[in-house]
């Protein structure tokens, strides 16, 4: 592969995004603040590099991977940032996802380097990130879109262009909606039936192959009846994702009642210590004030 890609941000999704980077044969320099993730990559094949104005030093796209917008910001506008170490025609591409009008305040900002951005944030968590099917919207020209395509297709199944720069984190608050309700609405429903002496697991399998079915239903009811928590997406991320949400509805006028609700469950189970906890123990909530635990 000619392209060189630097990758910034080894999370829970940057860091087998990152080796599915590798697996394509890409060239990769990494960083970030946590060591023992940067040495996992250098194992795999990668380069470090100590900042990310020193990994844009050395590349041809940049992709960053982080919590929020004011990660993104700091990483890439901030001291030692990408736009100071960026060379003329380097690409790069946010797969953070962040609130729509910081993707376009930072997009301007690299604009005056002659920098194109890409913001391409995914869905699918820690599963699809380990076996390269994730789903990536992605916002931006679509020229650049077609340069980066088959980077972007390296870790994922699914790569749509959605439209100008920021509308791919708009599709990432939809997806998130979505996503958000459907764990409420699963809860509400496996909480019903336990509390009605029904068995939620043959309930699950009933209904599973019916329209009540999704992707979300299949990955999330085995994780709750299984009362394991531990995060592939966690509640604290989604909390932003929702609050990102929230303020996008109210700048252009569009009503969330539902989503709404769903933020305020999310916030009693991050005061009660679970914010690290997958979002799938949005099911504790009903829990609680059914007084049953939904298990096999």
């Amino acid at each position: 592969m000619s392209l060189k890609i630097g990758f910034i941000g080894l999370g829970i999704m940057g860091k087998p995004m990152s080796k599915n980077l590798l697996k394509a044969g890409y060239s990769l320099v990494v960083s970030d603040l946590n060591q023992v993730a940067v040495g996992e990559l250098v194992l795999a094949g990668a380069t470090s590099a100590k900042s990310p104005k020193e990994v844009a030093e050395q590349v041809d796209v940049v992709i960053t991977m982080l919590p929020n917008s004011p990660h993104v910001k700091a990483v890439i506008l901030g001291p030692n940032g990408v736009i100071e170490g960026v060379k003329k025609d380097t690409i790069v591409i946010d797969m953070s996802s962040i609130a729509p009008l910081a993707s376009r305040e930072i997009a301007v900002e690299l604009a005056k380097k002659g920098i194109a951005m890409l913001d391409a944030p995914v869905s699918g968590g820690e599963p699809k990130a380990i076996d390269g099917t994730l789903s990536v919207m992605v916002g931006g020209d679509i020229g650049v879109f077609d340069r980066c395509y088959n980077v972007l297709k390296a870790m994922a199944g699914s790569v749509v262009h959605t439209g100008d720069i920021g509308a791919g984190n708009v599709t990432k608050l939809a997806n998130q909606v979505i996503v958000a309700l459907n764990i409420a609405a699963m809860s509400e429903a496996l909480s019903l039936a336990t509390k009605a002496g029904v068995n939620p697991e043959l309930v699950f399998q009933a209904i599973r192959g019916g329209l009540a079915g999704s992707t979300v239903m299949e990955a999330k009811a085995p994780m709750i009846m299984d009362r394991n928590f531990r995060p592939g997406f966690r509640i604290d991320l989604h909390i932003k994702d929702l609050a990102n949400a929230l303020d996008t509805s109210h700048g252009v006028g569009a009503s969330l009642p539902l989503t709404a609700a769903v933020m305020e469950m999310m916030q009693a189970l991050k005061t009660d210590g679970m914010g690290e906890c997958d979002h799938s123990a949005l099911a504790r909530y009903y829990e609680k004030l059914a007084k049953v635990e939904i298990s096999r």
